[in-house]
This record gives structure tokens, sequence and C-alpha cells, in this order.
């Protein structure tokens, strides 16, 4: 698995090389040479320290629930796959080429009619989650279709028309924190059936003015939504691409404003808007529009040093861009619980979060292969929870076996690649204040053997210890070594350079 996360970093790296304007998730971002004037920058400092940011901070492990109408097709129709015509299941009213029904965007906008998940419970669902580990959740209240999960006032295309009624949002809210599980509202800009929204920018005064009223609307809905769910912790904005939305700088930046005087420490990522010169996720000069890097989405940093110290999380499918109900997993390659734990220690390692997506179906089930997955993990979790909530980068030398994490004087080398020889060796700069002085197995608090190892490397600014694994210990899923770092009792030997 480890040569598959080196081909895809590997690939995305090309990808820079032959698009420089998506160089800010793929590789390290640069700051601009020049500093120009920014009216409508950043409205929080760049690293926020109330308890709100540093519970985030902690969460480690988040869960995402794509669910809407989208969940009654199941990215088919009538036993055709839309694979091929639409870019994936949440987007299946785009559904184009020559596989896409007769009238299909009309069939789409009328599923709301029947849509009735008889099955739904949010407390499940939210049992579920609690049992994963996820700290929290981003629920989809409203996708590009526009239809919403809650009775809005502002719009007739919502969960009230429908034959289930219930405001889906309220329960998803209430459940969650019932379970101690923070919520984020997820919430499309972008309206696909809005005669109002428009994806360039308006020109004339009747564009103008109707884009004006989508703007009023979107507001509406997203002070509704603080006024009937003041238990949320933040929002996950998307759909904020278009020439439109960015020709409404100041609109934005206002509301942004008024977003977080309503509802004092709440969360929003990098996503929602972007500056006066149209520089989104950050602004000309740099600075992040907003409390955490939004963009790494199905992507991972290659190194911790690519983030500059900005908070982050990953969002993460489970079948290739997979988010809504796909009834169809057959034919590519879905991930499996050991490339999610890869991928969740490899985010908690880097000080980020990972958010793994689930996609309900039309009647308010998970798919079976979610249900295993999210059980799998939470057996993991409950052994190794130490290592994944609350800790921060470890100023380490990244390892081959796996990923280190810290909190306070314990270190945690979660181990994805067992050394045949049973001996995990940890490079420790030679000027480290603090090194490993015990060791022991997280998942039966067996102490391990600890002994230095400094190999006399010319030019080698590590020294070594190795940690000795049982010769009887076979485990199927990756483990945690826990260390406890102490002052070394004598400095590394310094030795002659070689003379050539």
């Amino acid at each position: 698995m480890k040569n598959i996360l080196k081909f895809v970093l590997v690939t995305v790296a090309s990808i820079v090389a032959i698009n420089p304007a998506n160089a800010q998730w793929t590789g390290p971002k640069s700051k601009p040479t020049k500093e120009v004037e920014v009216k409508y920058g950043p409205l929080t400092p760049p690293h926020r320290t109330d308890a709100d940011m540093e519970a985030f901070r902690s969460y480690g492990l988040g869960q995402f629930i794509h669910w809407g109408i989208y969940s009654i097709a199941g990215n088919e129709w009538n036993g055709i796959s839309a694979r091929g015509g639409a870019a994936a299941s949440e987007w299946i009213r785009s559904w184009s080429g020559p596989t896409a029904p007769k009238d299909w965007t009309k069939t789409y906008d009328n599923l709301y009619k029947q849509f009735n998940p008889k099955n739904f419970d949010a407390k499940r669902w939210a049992k579920q989650a609690k049992d994963m580990g996820a700290k929290y959740v981003i629920f989809t209240t409203k996708h590009h279709d526009g239809f919403a999960l809650w009775p809005t006032k502002y719009s007739d295309y919502n969960v009230s028309a429908s034959p289930y009624k219930k405001d889906i949002v309220k329960q998803i809210v209430d459940a969650y924190t019932a379970e101690g599980i923070d919520v984020y509202l997820y919430f499309s800009i972008l309206e696909w059936n809005n005669p109002n929204y428009m994806g360039k920018a308006p020109k004339t005064d009747e564009e103008k003015e109707k884009f004006s009223k989508f703007l009023t609307y979107t507001r509406n809905q997203l002070l509704e939504q603080l006024d009937n769910y003041p238990k949320i912790k933040g929002f996950w904005f998307d759909g904020t691409w278009d020439a439109s939305w960015k020709s409404a700088y100041e609109f934005t930046y206002n509301l942004e404003k008024e977003l977080r005087e309503k509802h004092p420490g709440l969360i929003i990522g990098s996503r929602f808007r972007n500056d006066e010169h149209g520089s989104r996720h950050f602004d000309s000069n740099g600075n992040i529009l907003g409390d955490y890097e939004q963009g790494w989405e199905r992507k991972l940093p290659a190194e911790f040093e690519w983030l500059n110290g900005n908070d982050w999380d990953a969002v993460m499918t489970i079948p290739p861009n997979g988010w809504g109900y796909m009834k169809d997993w057959s034919g590519i390659y879905t991930k499996t619980t050991d490339d999610l734990l890869d991928m969740l220690m490899r985010s908690v390692s880097m000080n980020g979060n990972f958010v793994l997506n689930f996609g309900p179906d039309g009647n308010g089930n998970m798919h079976p292969e979610e249900d295993k997955i999210a059980k799998e993990i939470g057996e993991w979790i409950k052994i190794n929870a130490e290592a994944v909530y609350g800790v921060r980068h470890a100023a380490l030398t990244p390892s081959k076996l796996g990923y280190f994490t810290q909190k306070d004087d314990n270190l945690y080398l979660t181990v994805f690649n067992q050394p045949i020889n049973g001996i995990v060796r940890i490079a420790v700069p030679k000027n480290a204040k603090l090194v490993p002085g015990t060791a022991a197995l997280l998942v039966n608090s067996k102490n391990l053997g600890l002994k230095q190892a400094d190999i006399g490397l010319d030019l080698d600014k590590n020294t070594y210890y190795d940690v000795v694994l049982p010769k009887d210990f076979r485990p199927n899923k990756a483990f945690v070594i826990k260390m406890k770092l102490v002052v070394p009792k004598a400095k590394a030997a310094k030795l002659m350079d070689a003379k050539m």
C-alpha cells in the first residue's frame, strides 16, 4: 500500500508541472514575492487558540455524509450506470451523453416526490459514528441540486414537500450532539435549478438584479440554519468556484463576518470565499481565508512542511470519487480498512483530521461495505485511540515503517510495515533534547526491549533507537508502539569525518 500511496503522490506531483494553478493543493505553497493591498482578506487570525479551534485540532477522525434525493438513483437509472455520464453519484442530475435517460433533468427534479427514507434513524447513524471513533460529522444540508433537507422558509424545494416531510438536519444535529460528536453543516452555494443562479459574473442590470436575489436567498438560508441549529460548530462550503460567486467578494466578506458575529466560535474552512483579486482559499498575499485548509479532497500532503503551520483536514471517499450512494461498487477499486487507517494516521501525524465519507441509500441505510469498514475502524481505534486523538506532529525523521504522533512526552509509532527482522529502528536527531526511554505495545501494554544503535554513518545527523518486537508477535493490522521520551543519558559520540 505504501507503494500505491507513493505512486499517487508522484502522479500528483507531475500534475503540478502541467497545471500550476492546482499547485497549492499538490505541492508546497510559495508566498507571493510582492505584497499587494487586500481589503477583503482574512477575518480571523491564522492560528486560532480558542476552545472550539483547539477541539478541531484534536478530532483525528471525522465522518462525512452525502445524502439527498440523488440517493434514490444510486448512480444509475433503470439498470443503466451513470458512471460514464456524470462526474459523481451526487452529480447525477448533470448526467449527459448517449447513456443519459430521456428528459433526465425533469425526471431527477421530480425525485423528491419519492423521497421517503423509511429506515432512516439519525440515532442509529450517530451510534455507528461513535463506535467508529468519529469526533465530528459533516452533513449535507443541500447539495448542488438545491434540494434542502430542512424545511427552509426560503425555498419550496425542500424535505417538507417530500413524502418524508420531517426535518432531517435537526435529527442529525440532535442525534450526533447527544453522542458527543460535533456537527458541521455542508452547504452548497451553487444551485443548478435556481433561476437566479448563474455561473458567469453578472454584467447587465438584469443579471445583477437576479444574482443579488440569489445572494440574499443564500444569506437567508445560512442565517436560518444558525437560528434552527445553534449547536453546530461550523460550516463546510462547496460550489464556490464559479465566476458569479467570486465576483461577490464584498458580499461574501460581510456575510462571513455576520455569520461569525451571530455564532461566536464558528469554524469555517478556506473554501467559502475569495479576495477582490479572485484568490480563493488563500488571499493574494498567501494568507489563509478561513480557519483551516479545506482543499485536501481525496488527496494528502506528501510532506508536513507543505502545510505552513495551517490547520487542515482531508475528506476521503471509499470508492473513487464516490460521495453519494452508489448501488454498484463492482469493477472499481474500493479502499480497504487498512488503506483508510493508513490515511488516517498519515493525516494526524501531520496535524490534520481525516474525514471518511458515507453515502446512505434512499431508504436511509448505509452501504453494507460502509457498515463493515466502520466496524473494523472502530475496533482498531478502540485499542489505539491514544495515538489518534489530541496528538500532534512529532519532529522526527519520517519512518518507512509507519507514522509518528506525539502527546506531551509520549511518542507513538503506528507501524504499518512490520520489519522482517523484528527490530523497529527509529532515527532521532543527535541534538534531540528528548529521546525514547521505554517502549511498549499499545495493544497489550507489553514492555519491549529498547537500545541505542549509533551505527556511525559519516555525516549522519541522527542516532538510532531500536525497539525489539516479541518473536511471537504476529499482528494482522497496524499496531502502535508507545514510547516515553526522556532526557538522553549521554550525547551521541562525535566521530571524525572521513577525509577524501
